[in-house]
């Protein structure tokens, strides 16, 4: 079969990096217990716990969406709300599925510059106390890092964590690319995490170089009671569960995630600094492994016509370029040549 090359379209097209792929295939060697009472499982859960510094619970669902849509509707009854920002993963591409999960919870949609929720946004959503009409704000759900690739500093994190808990919101998290953030601003993911104050953290892997799966990461185990019975009815206990946590188990390791995370924000530094000798500048700052770039249509079309994939947000409208563990400059140096050439025509 055809080997393609690393693509800009998504940093989860790629395949599982070498040290993921080793731990399926030992995963895969003989017989284990199903539905995750199995070493692998075991093993990753501790994995998680020792690489965040704190005895969380750990829950692994097939996919962000469900992820993130079942965290959200364990901290939220269904009269409820989530305030989240405008263009947060959970509102523009999840088909609904925090309100299906959650049988009705509304998220509550504030804005902020560079996709990151402004505060005074956010404290918006508070005036309507004890009015019947208006769903009360029971969570706060952050993604880090942003849809537009940008990041959550310590400080800005615990600002909005601090707030939340003022005003008795729980704090969530959606980290497909948490390890990117982490790597991109050079702390702990203790230090990104429940330091700040969050109490959930949806953990993505499959953008690192993993496999299928996220993990669920309970910091406050009270609030995490019932949860396993959440995933059974929400369809997420694999009967084979060592298959989707003992490629996060390689990954964290043998410290692949680090090396992963570190190698997609280098290229797509990397991809900035090439843009920028022909005078194209990006649409946000690019703080993680994430580039978008404005195209005209004309441009975007005849950069497809080249073969290229790319996503254009219906949101700003700018085009998404991501880099992956497996992203070359050899492949950057071959989209920057691209666009110039579109540009051009």
């Amino acid at each position: 079969m055809k080997h393609p090359l690393p693509e800009f379209a998504s940093d989860n097209w790629s395949g599982l990096c070498p040290e993921a792929l080793d731990y399926l295939i030992r995963a895969n060697a003989g017989s284990a217990p199903a539905y995750g009472f199995d070493e692998w499982t075991a093993g990753a859960a501790d994995a998680v716990r020792a690489l965040f510094e704190h005895d969380a619970e750990v829950f692994f669902a097939f996919n962000g969406t469900a992820a993130n849509s079942m965290a959200l509707a364990h901290l939220c009854r269904p009269y409820q709300a989530v305030i989240c920002h405008e263009w947060s993963h959970i509102e523009t591409d999840e088909c609904g599925a925090p309100g299906f999960f959650s049988h009705g919870a509304r998220l509550l949609l504030g804005q902020g510059r560079h996709g990151k929720l402004d505060p005074a946004s956010a404290d918006s959503f508070l005036g309507g106390e004890g009015d019947l009409r208006f769903p009360r704000p029971a969570a706060l759900s952050l993604t880090q890092s942003t849809e537009v690739g940008t990041v959550y500093s310590v400080e800005e994190l615990t600002r909005l964590c601090t707030w939340a808990k003022a005003h008795g919101l729980a704090v969530h998290v959606d980290g497909a690319r948490f390890m990117n953030a982490v790597v991109a601003l050079g702390v702990s993911p203790a230090a990104l995490s429940w330091r700040c104050g969050v109490d959930v953290l949806s953990l993505g892997a499959s953008k690192t170089g993993g496999g299928i799966g996220d993990t669920v990461v309970f910091f406050d185990r009270d609030l995490a009671r019932g949860f396993d019975y959440r995933c059974k009815q929400g369809g997420q206990l694999a009967a084979k569960m060592r298959f989707m946590t003992a490629p996060l188990l390689g990954l964290i390791e043998t410290g692949a995630w680090q090396r992963n995370a570190r190698h997609a924000n280098d290229c797509a530094a990397y991809l900035i600094r090439r843009l920028a000798e022909y005078a194209i500048e990006p649409a946000f700052p690019p703080q993680a492994n994430a580039v978008f770039i404005a195209l005209s249509a004309a441009e975007a079309a005849a950069l497809r016509e080249r073969g290229w994939a790319f996503y254009v947000s219906q949101c700003h409208g700018a085009a998404r370029f991501m880099c992956g563990w497996d992203t070359t400059p050899e492949r950057i140096d071959a989209l920057v040549a691209a666009l110039r050439a579109c540009r051009a025509r």
